[in-house]
C-alpha cells in the first residue's frame, strides 16, 4: 500500500501559508501536516509572539469552528474532516490571535480520499454468475473493486462493504479470487489484495413450458415442463400464480393438464407456471389464450304461432352471448346455461312448415357458429302470457312447466284434461291419530290440504274446492278435523258437477251439521221454533243472497227504488222445519233411530230420524209448498230444490266465483254472461258447474288481460293463494316426500301452515261463517269492492315481507326451496337478465313493467354470489304491489 507522508512546517516563509504582523508587533505562526485522508484527524499549532496572551481561535474557511462540508477544528486546533471531499479538495486552516485580532495565520490543508482495507470476502454462486461481497475500510462511491486484475461494476453499500457480480468466464480455472479495491484521487491508493476461496458452482436449474398456446372453453390442453440440470425433474403447476388454478382461471393437475374455467375471463389470457421442485427459484411459463367453445346443437324446437315463436335450442358450448340464428336472422337470445339456449324471434311461416334452420354463434374471443340444425315446429295454441295468467286463475300457481303445456294444449285443451282429471282427496285421520297430531288433529288436517293444494294434478278442482270453501264456510272453531276432511273431499268431488247436487250434499254434511246447528235439530214443540242458523245462512250466503237480483248481479228495486229482500222471516222458519229431523250416522253408515249426541259419524252424510222431524205443511220461496206429513227426505229435497231453481242463485253463485277465480270487481255484463250459462249450460242443463267455470275462466273479460296488460282487473291475492303460487312457482319440495317417508303420518306439510298462520288465514281457519272477508267488502275511502283487502293491513304487510325473508332462505322448517347458485334460478343468475324475465314469467306472466325489470336488474348485477342475486331478485318480485295484485 502507498503510504502519504505528512511534513511540519513552520507558517512563516513556508509554501501555502500566510501570516500578518499588528502594529504592535504581535505575530501569529501555525504549524501542521499539510495533507489529511477521509475519516483521519490531524493536530494544528499556532505560536504567538509579542502578546502575554498567546490563546487562538481557530477558522476553517473563514468559518470559526469550521463546518461539516468542509471539516471541523477545535478549541484546541484538532482538525477533523468532512464525511466527502469537498470540491476544491484543500481548505485553508486559519489561527486568530486574541490579544489582537488582526494577528493571524494560515495553512492549506489538502484532503486526501481514505486509503482501502479488505478485512473478509464472500463469494457466491448465483446462476451464471458469481455475488462477491467485500468489507474492510475506507470505501467511498468512486472505489471500485479489482478481480484478479480486472475492474469490475461495483455496488457502494457503505463506507465498510462494497458488492459485485461477476460472470462465470471471469473466474474459469481457478478456485481463489484475488481481490483488491482501488480509491481514487486525490490520494489514489489501492488496498492490500485478499485471497478469496471459490466454490464449485453447480450449473443453475432451468425450466421450459410445452403445450398448445389456445384453448376453448369445455376442452383441455396438456402441458409439459423440461427441467435441465437436476436429477429431479418433478414441477409443481400453477395458474395465474395460483397453485392448481382457480375456477375464474381455470385448474391443471398435478400432470399439467389445464381445464379452463366454465367461461371465458376478462382478460382471456392466463400465464400457466412450472415450478421445479428440485429449485423453487427455477421455473417457466407460458401464456395461454382461452376461448370461447366452439357451439353444437343436440336438439331444437320452434314454438309458437304467426308471428311470434319461441326457439329452444338444446346442445354444448353456449355461452353468454350466444346468439341462435334463425334461417339466417339473429333471434333475440336468453343464455339459460351451457348446454340450454332459448329465443323470441318475429317471423310468418307458411302452412305446413314442418322444420326451420337454426343454428347458434358464440361471440369472440375465437367466435364461432355451430352446424345449422332442423328445429321442428310445434305450432302452440296460446301465448305463454295467456298461459301464465290462466293458470294463474285456475290452479295454485304456475310453474314453467305448466305454463309450456298450457300454451302446447291451448286454454281450452288444459280446461278439458283438467276436467277429466280424477279427484285427489284428503286421507282420513286415523284412529288413533298419528303421533304429530295426538293433542290436536288440525296439524294434519293442514298437512294434507297443503299437500293437495302444492302438489295435485287436479290443479282445477282443488282451486274450485277452495273458492267453495270460502263460500260454504265451515271452520276448526268449532268441527273436528275428520269432519272437515270429509267435507273438503266433497267439496273436491263435488267441484265439477251440478249446484243442486253441491247445496244437497252441503246440506247433509256432518261437518256443516255440526257448525250450523243442523244436526240434532229436533221439531219444535208447541210454542216454540225451530234453529234457524243453518236455514238462513243456506239462503243468505251459500244460494241467494240478502236481495233479490238481475241476472247481471244488479238489485232489483222496488217503486220506491229501494232493495226487494229474497226471502221473509217467515220463510226462514218455514225451512228450518223442513231441515229438522237430521242426525249423525251410526258408526257403520246407518240409519239411527234417536239423535246421536255421543259421537259423530264424519265419514257418511247426516241420516234422517222421522220421530223428531216437523211433518207440518211448510209455505217456501215462491210460494211453493211443502204439504203436510212428508218425510224427512221429501221436504229437504223440496226445500232445497225451491232454492236451486230460485233466479238468484246465477247472478250470486256466478258472481262469487268471478271474485274468486278472476277479479273483484267484474263488469255487469261478465256476470250476466255467466249466469246465463249457469242458468242453462246450452244443453238445458241448469247449474252445470263445469260448464260455469269454463264459462268464468274462457270469458272475454277474463281473457282480456291476455294480450293488453293494462286492463284493469284481478284480486289482491290473499295469503294462502299468495304461499301456494310461491312455493310452487319457486319449485319448493318437501323433504318427507323426496325421502319416500310417510307423510300423511308425519304430517309433513303443516310446516307451511305454521309459517302462514301469522297473516290471519290459514285453510278451514275462519272465525265465522262469513269468512275471511265478505264478498261486498269496500276499501275504506273508496267505491273499489275488493274482498280481499278485508284481511290487508299494516301488520300483515310487515308481516308478509318477514315471510318472504323465510321463504327465499328456505327456512319453512321441512322444505327445501333452492335459490342457490347451483340452483335453477341461481343457474339462471350468471344472466341477471335472463334471471328477472323467467320469474317475471312464473310470477308475472311475462307482463313485468318495464322500469321493474329494469330496477331489479341494476340491483342484482353487482352481486357475485349468483345465489344472493337469485334471492334478492326473487324477494324484489314477490313482495311488489304489482305481484300482490293477480291481474
Amino acid at each position: 500500500m502507498t503510504g502519504i507522508v505528512g511534513c511540519s512546517t513552520s507558517v512563516k516563509g513556508a509554501l501555502g501559508s500566510s501570516s500578518s504582523t499588528t502594529s504592535d508587533g504581535v505575530s501569529v505562526e501555525v504549524t501542521g501536516d499539510s495533507q489529511v485522508r477521509l475519516g483521519g484527524k490531524t493536530q494544528f499549532k499556532a505560536t504567538v509572539t509579542n502578546a502575554s496572551d498567546t490563546s487562538v481561535s481557530w477558522e476553517v474557511n473563514g468559518v470559526v469552528g469550521g463546518s461539516s462540508l468542509t471539516g471541523t477544528i477545535s478549541t484546541s486546533g484538532l482538525y477533523t474532516t468532512p464525511s466527502s471531499i469537498p470540491s476544491s479538495d484543500a481548505v485553508t486552516i486559519t489561527a486568530v490571535s486574541q490579544a489582537s485580532s488582526g494577528a493571524t495565520a494560515s495553512a492549506t490543508e489538502n484532503i486526501l480520499n481514505p486509503a482501502p482495507t479488505i478485512s473478509s470476502a464472500t463469494v457466491s454462486a448465483s446462476g451464471a454468475s458469481y455475488s462477491i461481497t467485500v468489507k474492510g475500510t475506507g470505501y467511498i462511491q468512486q472505489s471500485q473493486l479489482q478481480v484478479q486484475g480486472t475492474p469490475v461494476t461495483t455496488t457502494f453499500v457503505s463506507a465498510t462493504q462494497l458488492t459485485a457480480t461477476v460472470d462465470l468466464s471471469l473466474v474459469a480455472g481457478t478456485t481463489t479470487l484475488a481481490l483488491a479495491v482501488t480509491n481514487p484521487d486525490p490520494g489514489a491508493d489501492t488496498s492490500a489484495t485478499y485471497n478469496a476461496k471459490l466454490a464449485v458452482v453447480a450449473p443453475a436449474v432451468t425450466v421450459s413450458v410445452s403445450g398448445n398456446a389456445q384453448v376453448r372453453v369445455g376442452s383441455t390442453v396438456q402441458f409439459t415442463a423440461a427441467v435441465v440440470n437436476s436429477s429431479n425433474t418433478a414441477v409443481s403447476w400453477k395458474v395465474n400464480n395460483v397453485a392448481g388454478g382457480t375456477s375464474t382461471t381455470g385448474t391443471i393437475s398435478s400432470s399439467g393438464l389445464f381445464t379452463p374455467p366454465t367461461a371465458t375471463p376478462n382478460p382471456n389470457t392466463v400465464t400457466i407456471t412450472a415450478v421445479s421442485q428440485a429449485s423453487a427459484t427455477a421455473s417457466g411459463s407460458l401464456t395461454e389464450t382461452i376461448l370461447n367453445p366452439l357451439p353444437a346443437i343436440s336438439s331444437a324446437t320452434a314454438s309458437g304461432m304467426n308471428p311470434s315463436y319461441t326457439i329452444s335450442v338444446s346442445g354444448t358450448g353456449f355461452v353468454d352471448g350466444s346468439v341462435v340464428q334463425v334461417q339466417g336472422t339473429a333471434a333475440t337470445t336468453s343464455f339459460v346455461s351451457p348446454t340450454l339456449l332459448t329465443a323470441t324471434i318475429s317471423m310468418t311461416l307458411a302452412s305446413g312448415t314442418a322444420t326451420v334452420p337454426v343454428a347458434v354463434v358464440n361471440p369472440d374471443p375465437g367466435g364461432t357458429t355451430s352446424a345449422v340444425a332442423n328445429a321442428p315446429v310445434q305450432a302452440t295454441l296460446t301465448t305463454a302470457i295467456a298461459a301464465a295468467r290462466l293458470l294463474d286463475q285456475a290452479t295454485f300457481g304456475p310453474t314453467l312447466n305448466d305454463i309450456q303445456h298450457v300454451e302446447t294444449v291451448g286454454l281450452s285443451g288444459y280446461l278439458s284434461e283438467q276436467f277429466q282429471l280424477p279427484a285427489t282427496t284428503l286421507a282420513t285421520i286415523s284412529t288413533p291419530p298419528p303421533t304429530p297430531c295426538t293433542g290436536d288433529q288440525i296439524p294434519c288436517l293442514q298437512s294434507e290440504w297443503w299437500q293437495a293444494a302444492l302438489t295435485a294434478p287436479d290443479q282445477l278442482r282443488q282451486r274450485v274446492a277452495f273458492a267453495l270453501s270460502e263460500m260454504f264456510v265451515i271452520s276448526t272453531d268449532s268441527v273436528n278435523s275428520a269432519g272437515v276432511v270429509s267435507y273438503q273431499n266433497m267439496l273436491v268431488n263435488d267441484a265439477f258437477g251440478n249446484f243442486s247436487t253441491l247445496l244437497n250434499d252441503v246440506t247433509l254434511s256432518p261437518g256443516m251439521g255440526v257448525y250450523l246447528n243442523m244436526m240434532n235439530s229436533n221439531k219444535p214443540g208447541t210454542g216454540q221454533i225451530a234453529n234457524e242458523n243453518y236455514a238462513r245462512e243456506a239462503m243468505q250466503l251459500f244460494s241467494l243472497g240478502l236481495d233479490l237480483l238481475n241476472q247481471d248481479g244488479s238489485l232489483q228495486l222496488d217503486g220506491n227504488g229501494n232493495p226487494i229482500p229474497t226471502y221473509t222471516q217467515d220463510q226462514v222458519q218455514a225451512y228450518a222445519r223442513a231441515y229438522t229431523g237430521w242426525t249423525s250416522a251410526t258408526a257403520s253408515g246407518g240409519v239411527p233411530t234417536n239423535f246421536i249426541y255421543s259421537s259423530t259419524n264424519y265419514a257418511s252424510p247426516m241420516m234422517a230420524v222421522e220421530s223428531a222431524h216437523d211433518e207440518t205443511s211448510k209455505t217456501l220461496l215462491d210460494g211453493t209448498v211443502l204439504p203436510a206429513g212428508q218425510t224427512a227426505e221429501d221436504d229437504l229435497a223440496g226445500a232445497l230444490q225451491s232454492i236451486f231453481n230460485h233466479p238468484n242463485v246465477a247472478p250470486f253463485i256466478s258472481r262469487q266465483l268471478i271474485q274468486h277465480l278472476v277479479t273483484s270487481n267484474p263488469s255487469a255484463a261478465y256476470v250476466s254472461r255467466v249466469s246465463a250459462v249457469f242458468s242453462n249450460d246450452g244443453n238445458g242443463v241448469r247449474g252445470n258447474l263445469q260448464a260455469v267455470i269454463t264459462a268464468i275462466l274462457l270469458d272475454p273479460e277474463a281473457r282480456a288481460g291476455d294480450t293488453d296488460p293494462t286492463v284493469d282487473g284481478g284480486h289482491l291475492r290473499e295469503p294462502v293463494l299468495w304461499m301456494t303460487d310461491v312455493m310452487r312457482g319457486l319449485g319448493a319440495t318437501n323433504n318427507d316426500a323426496t325421502a319416500g317417508n310417510n307423510v300423511v303420518a308425519n304430517a309433513s306439510y303443516s310446516t307451511v301452515a305454521n309459517s302462514l298462520s301469522s297473516l290471519g288465514q290459514l285453510p278451514y281457519g275462519a272465525s265465522s261463517v262469513f269468512n275471511f272477508f265478505p264478498p261486498n267488502y269496500v276499501i275504506p275511502g273508496t267505491t273499489a269492492n275488493a274482498p280481499e283487502f278485508g284481511l290487508e293491513n299494516t301488520a300483515n304487510a310487515t308481516l308478509r315481507l318477514s315471510l318472504t325473508n323465510t321463504i327465499v332462505y328456505s327456512k319453512i322448517a321441512g322444505f327445501t326451496i333452492d335459490l342457490s347458485a347451483t340452483g335453477t334460478f341461481g343457474t339462471l343468475a350468471s344472466s341477471p337478465g335472463n334471471l328477472v324475465n323467467a320469474l317475471g314469467t312464473i310470477f308475472m306472466h311475462g307482463q313485468m313493467p318495464a322500469d321493474m325489470q329494469t330496477e331489479i336488474v341494476n340491483q342484482i348485477t353487482p352481486m357475485t354470489d349468483l345465489g344472493e342475486r337469485a334471492r334478492v331478485a326473487v324477494y324484489l318480485v314477490i313482495t311488489s304491489s304489482q305481484y300482490k295484485i293477480e291481474h
